[in-house]
């Protein structure tokens, strides 16, 4: 394949994302910041977004050009939907159009069903549905009329379950899936892929207070075929197969990638 800035690399071209544009929400840390820098390596130039972003870019701007490749760092907060507008106003103002959409930026809160606030609510559909749903919608556009474009949400195991006190955030996960399919109806004929990724219990901020507690951890773990907390790289590498040319033909799926936990 073709050299980056740190020599040649090579790549089987089924996996391949070479001289992309790729747009991943809450790339900072986490999840988000390993599917960055996996992009990146499969040779993807990174827009990387999140409402805490530095200005600098950060770890994600380190790893990303680490890897010889662009990286442009946006601050937007989901939760506000003229962030989002204007988030999208800044990706039409760059020198080329987004190939690659990962929808992964999303929020948690906690609390009985029966006393979950309803700003938590809304605050957490807003950031976890009403964004993902813009963002795709605008993007997405585009890559219809070019007949070209991948774009993978973000999904959780609690796409298909309940959960226990995140009642809210059981409701955007489904929804998710929904949204995924739906696209994916509308898009496939046109070149455009759309799917999920479902991650499993991952070692991440928002299961640290699940790891914390040593009752919720063993049983957890109790339950994982493979015996452990996935890590934010586990996810990352499906997400460059659903992101690659290897997945033309995947549409509307929503793929877990937990350890074997549903499988139990």
């Amino acid at each position: 394949m073709s050299a980056t800035g740190t020599g040649e690399t090579s790549r089987p071209a089924a996996f391949s994302i070479e001289g992309r544009l790729a747009v991943v929400t809450g790339a900072r840390r986490g999840i988000g910041l390993a599917i960055a820098d996996a992009l990146a390596e499969a040779g993807a130039d990174i827009v990387g977004v999140s409402g805490s972003m530095e200005a600098d870019g950060g770890e994600a701007r380190k790893r990303v050009e680490g890897r010889g490749r662009r990286f442009w760092p946006i601050a937007a907060d989901l939760s506000d939907r003229a962030a989002v507008r204007s988030l999208l106003d800044r990706l039409a103002e760059l020198d080329r159009p987004v190939d690659i959409l990962v929808n992964n930026a999303g929020t948690i809160r906690r609390s009985p069903a029966a006393q979950h606030p309803l700003s938590d609510w809304e605050h957490v559909l807003e950031v976890n549905l009403t964004a993902q749903f813009l963002l795709a919608q605008a993007l997405g556009a585009g890559m219809v009329a070019r007949g070209y474009g991948k774009i993978v949400f973000t999904a959780s195991m609690l796409t298909f379950q309940g959960g226990i006190n995140v009642i809210g955030y059981a409701a955007s996960k489904h929804g998710i899936a929904g949204i995924t399919k739906a696209f994916a109806n509308e898009w496939a004929a046109h070149g455009v892929n759309v799917n999920a990724v479902a991650p499993g219990y991952i070692a991440t901020d928002n299961t640290q207070a699940l790891r914390d507690d040593q009752d919720r951890s063993r049983a957890i773990l109790e339950r994982i075929p493979a015996g452990r907390w996935g890590r934010p790289e586990d996810i990352a590498g499906a997400v460059v197969f659903l992101c690659s040319p290897a997945s033309d033909y995947v549409n509307g799926t929503v793929l877990a990638v937990d350890g074997g936990w549903l499988a139990r």
